[in-house]
């Protein structure tokens, strides 16, 4: 905002946690960047045709996505047969449940998904409707602290990627704002490199959260803005995931994600 503004640019910070309505906001053109959307999303945008580019790296974090119960016996695959299990379709977490469920070479039709966002998944997994909810970041560790049972996480089964993204058509129409975010992103990395204890009380302040949740939480992420080999494997392998699930219909070479 501060930076922006100095070019006489009004921020408008719109959250959306759901990965299809980041994506169709960047579509429709209310959005211009996604600040940080999951890759599954992004490669699902752009296996339906839209044009979506990666501009670069947000976070990777899988053992911040999570799958929460109350059932303590929920602790397997083949457990979760028939259960009502919620979160955001699309995304890393969607990814999450039907990677795990292959691990029992079971697929979607095993389980009662439903379509939820991540707030909603834990209210209803709070309330007693749902059986699993599939939550991550603030939502998981609170779901934790709450006793929840964790039937997993993402560790060893998805690259839980996090992107910024915008759209081939913005990136080349206003270069100047695609050089100003990319070097106010560097500033935010420097700042929180070089001030972690300010930053962890920021983002305390902001999520709600104790200082000790937070230092918790932080070190499950990496937040380098590169956009390395391995996360282009990682892109690669989610997009080849996606196309065994059925997620998608055709195979996608990542590489032509990432603006040219």
């Amino acid at each position: 905002a501060k930076d922006f503004g100095e070019m006489g640019i009004t921020t408008d910070y719109a959250e959306l946690t759901s990965g299809a309505d980041q994506t169709q906001a960047l579509a429709s053109g209310d959005v211009q960047v996604l600040y940080a959307v999951g890759a599954t999303s992004v490669i699902l945008s752009a296996a339906n045709g839209a044009d979506i580019k990666v501009l670069n790296m947000y976070s990777r974090s899988p053992k911040a996505f999570c799958m929460y119960s109350k059932d303590d016996t929920l602790n397997s695959p083949e457990s979760l047969k028939g259960k009502t299990i919620a979160g955001p379709t699309g995304t890393n977490l969607h990814e999450l449940l039907v990677s795990y469920l292959a691990q029992a070479d079971m697929t979607l039709d095993d389980v009662n998904y439903v379509n939820m966002s991540i707030p909603d998944a834990k209210a209803g997994l709070d309330g007693g409707s749902v059986d699993v909810a599939l939550l991550a970041g603030a939502a998981a560790y609170n779901a934790e602290k709450q006793g929840c049972h964790k039937v997993t996480d993402g560790e060893g089964l998805i690259k839980a990627i996090i992107a910024v993204a915008t759209t081939q058509k913005f990136y080349d129409e206003h270069p100047e704002v695609i050089a100003q975010l990319e070097k106010s992103q560097q500033e935010i990395a420097d700042f929180m490199k070089e001030n972690p204890d300010e930053t962890i009380s920021i983002v305390a302040k902001e999520l709600d959260l104790d200082e000790e949740a937070v230092k918790e939480m932080y070190g499950y992420y990496d937040f380098s803005l590169d956009i390395s080999d391995d996360d282009k494997d990682g892109f690669q392998k989610t997009a080849d995931f996606m196309l065994e699930s059925g997620m998608i219909d055709e195979p996608l070479d990542v590489n032509t994600l990432f603006i040219q």
